[in-house]
């Protein structure tokens, strides 16, 4: 039982020599039927004639021309039609090279495509029927020359059906592999966009929180020998912020974790819900922030309100660390029909400059701000104010793809 898949298996890898194989039995079929008379009045037929050299010589390099079948179709089909048309025409009594035209035609449909099939395989069956009709000593319609048109004409229909079926095969293969690799493309696109929403968390909650540390350190420093009491509230100030920091790097980076890793992060994003307690972190840093609000009847999709939070937490870091000390801030959050309106505005007014705050640097926080907004199908314009200061204003669609990919989760 394990011999023929590996024969099978051997004669797949070498065509060559499966050709070869299928000429040799071929050529032992045609022989054996050069000894059949099918007109034979008794019952045993076999024996009652015997090829002649020139049949013999005839089948010999028919079958020789098959082992090229696969690497020259037509010309083999050529060279067996021309061979059976000399046998039809010299040979008495005829030997069944036909049978070699015949599975050259097979190969030539199978190999070919349609149109050239139906025009060989008209040509061949016509030319090979007629001349059988025509030259033959027995009458047009002995059965060998109706048995010339039935075979030829099977031979042709069956290699198109195995044509056909091999590219309907080849085409599922093609879009499996085709909906495989996109699947795979799916998920890279997938993953790269995670890793950059989280990339942006992490970017705001390490400015946000690093900024207010740096601001109240500042402070400490500066006031540790004259006022130790102010001294220590900042220090109290830094302390929190980085508990806070830590919480929330804490639940970030546990966006990473493995499905069967422990202590998964269960706290929820941050959303407009604790803008109160965001707006305390800066009030304690110093800077006067007044937030006037008109969605507090609003429910907002969990990515659109992540967005407003951090739109809001970045652009008041920015003022913190770019607009001084005694800057005023102003957020509005506004529901304007489909959208939520985020503005936060600056008057750009500079105080005495804290050791530590770098104030002059630049970072990656309007672009952070812009791909958030952008991902919800929004838009952001900032820039300066007429007068001084700086604006910050973010257009939130609730209706964003985003928004409607998480809808279905939604209870």
């Amino acid at each position: 039982m394990s011999t023929l898949p590996r024969t099978r298996t051997w004669l797949t890898a070498h065509p060559l020599a499966m050709d070869a194989a299928l000429a040799l039995g071929v050529l032992t079929c045609m022989l054996a039927g050069s000894f059949v008379d099918p007109h034979a009045e008794h019952p045993d037929k076999w024996g009652t004639r015997t090829p002649d050299a020139v049949g013999v010589t005839l089948m010999v390099l028919a079958a020789a021309a098959l082992v090229a079948r696969r690497r020259s179709p037509l010309p083999v089909l050529a060279a067996t039609s021309a061979l059976t048309l000399t046998e039809l025409v010299t040979g008495d009594p005829r030997a069944p090279v036909a049978m070699a035209a015949v599975i050259a035609l097979y190969t030539v449909a199978s190999a070919t495509d349609r149109p050239t099939t139906w025009r060989v395989g008209l040509l061949t069956m016509t030319v090979l029927t007629a001349t059988a009709m025509l030259v033959g000593p027995a009458p047009w319609y002995d059965q060998e020359n109706i048995g010339i048109f039935a075979w030829t004409g099977m031979a042709a229909t069956a290699g198109d059906a195995v044509r056909s079926r091999r590219a309907f095969v080849a085409a599922i293969r093609e879009r499996a592999e085709r909906a495989e690799r996109t699947r795979e493309e799916e998920a890279r696109r997938r993953v790269a966009e995670e890793r950059l929403r989280i990339a942006r968390d992490l970017h705001d909650v390490v400015a946000h929180h690093i900024a207010l540390v740096n601001v109240q350190a500042g402070v400490a420093a500066h006031v540790m020998d004259k006022r130790p009491d102010q001294a220590k509230e900042a220090l109290a100030h830094v302390r929190e912020a980085s508990r806070s920091a830590l919480g929330e790097l804490r639940a970030t980076v546990g966006l990473l974790r493995q499905s069967g890793d422990p202590e998964a992060p269960t706290e929820p994003a941050p959303g407009l819900a604790r803008l109160g307690e965001l707006v305390g972190t800066f009030h304690s840093a110093g800077l006067a922030v007044d937030v006037v609000r008109a969605d507090e009847d609003s429910t907002l999709p969990a990515a659109v309100d992540l967005a407003a939070y951090r739109i809001i937490q970045e652009a008041l870091t920015n003022v913190q660390k770019h607009a001084g000390t005694q800057a005023k801030a102003e957020v509005s959050v506004v529901r304007v029909g489909p959208n939520v309106e985020v503005t936060v505005l600056d008057d750009g007014a500079r105080g005495p400059a804290v050791p530590g705050s770098g104030g002059a640097g630049g970072g990656h926080g309007l672009l952070g701000m812009r791909e958030r907004v952008t991902a919800l199908g929004g838009t952001l314009t900032t820039g300066p104010r007429y007068g001084g200061g700086f604006r910050v204003h973010a257009i939130l669609p609730l209706t964003s793809r985003t928004v409607r990919a998480e809808a279905p989760a939604r209870p």
